[in-house]
């Protein structure tokens, strides 16, 4: 078995090796392909990443306050999301909403995959960001109150600087799935990296290389994001706590 690796040097349309390896004026190589459909995935996870902490992190904080229905809408928000498939929400984002909505025909499909996949991951980043503030001593929360803070200014001041940094690691986690799961754009023909590897591969029969390289990009997006999250963590770590020295 012989490998091809200069296919990411061929020309898309005459299929011609190019010196550089990078197309000029109109034409594109496979390595140009690869690397905008890099920066497609990189562009739903980012988004995405950003829907699921706002919404997580707020679903987390209703799942402990006193309040019934708070308590309510984030359990029912957190249950909704984590029990049907991924796959099956972005299908859904795309298929069904946008038919009992109609202006949500208008949404380019790039944003309703983020919307699904965000909403997807914000369920189990809820989850997280409710274990962190639980597992904080009461006594912080009613510290807190007995200076004169607000409910809400308890958790700004005090209960969520603490509990962020205790769920630092499985945020890292997730951060790293969001990009995994973001492969699951190329259902509605979001033009991302396995998507590319697909039609690629289908093209030119190097399926090899093409997924290698693909896997390739993978790692390094999700081990970007470890190293960064790694470098937050021993910044924002308090000493004596786990992680602090």
């Amino acid at each position: 078995m012989t490998w091809d690796w200069q296919v990411f040097c061929k020309d898309t349309i005459d299929g011609e090796v190019r010196a550089s390896c990078f197309g000029s004026g109109g034409d594109i190589t496979y390595l140009d392909w690869m690397l905008s459909a890099w920066g497609w995935t990189l562009s739903v996870a980012l988004l995405a990443l950003v829907v699921a902490l706002v919404f997580g992190s707020l679903m987390g904080i209703f799942r402990t306050t006193p309040s019934k229905a708070l308590v309510a809408l984030g359990n029912a928000w957190t249950e909704l999301f984590r029990n049907i498939p991924l796959l099956v929400q972005v299908f859904l984002w795309y298929h069904v909403l946008p038919a009992l909505i109609p202006p949500l025909k208008q949404v380019p499909s790039f944003l309703l995959v983020v919307f699904a996949l965000g909403f997807f991951t914000s369920a189990r980043i809820a989850e997280q960001v409710r274990a962190g503030i639980q597992s904080l001593p009461k006594g912080q929360r009613y510290a807190g109150l007995a200076m004169g803070f607000t409910l809400p200014q308890t958790y700004r001041y005090v209960l969520l600087p603490m509990a962020f940094r205790i769920v630092i690691p499985p945020l890292t986690s997730e951060s790293m799935n969001i990009i995994k799961n973001s492969s699951v754009a190329f259902a509605v023909s979001i033009a991302e990296l396995t998507m590319f590897a697909m039609q690629a591969q289908e093209e030119t029969s190097r399926g090899i290389e093409i997924y290698l390289g693909v896997t390739g990009l993978y790692f390094i997006s999700a081990f970007a994001v470890n190293r960064i999250a790694l470098f937050i963590e021993h910044r924002v770590a308090v000493p004596g706590m786990v992680g602090g020295k």
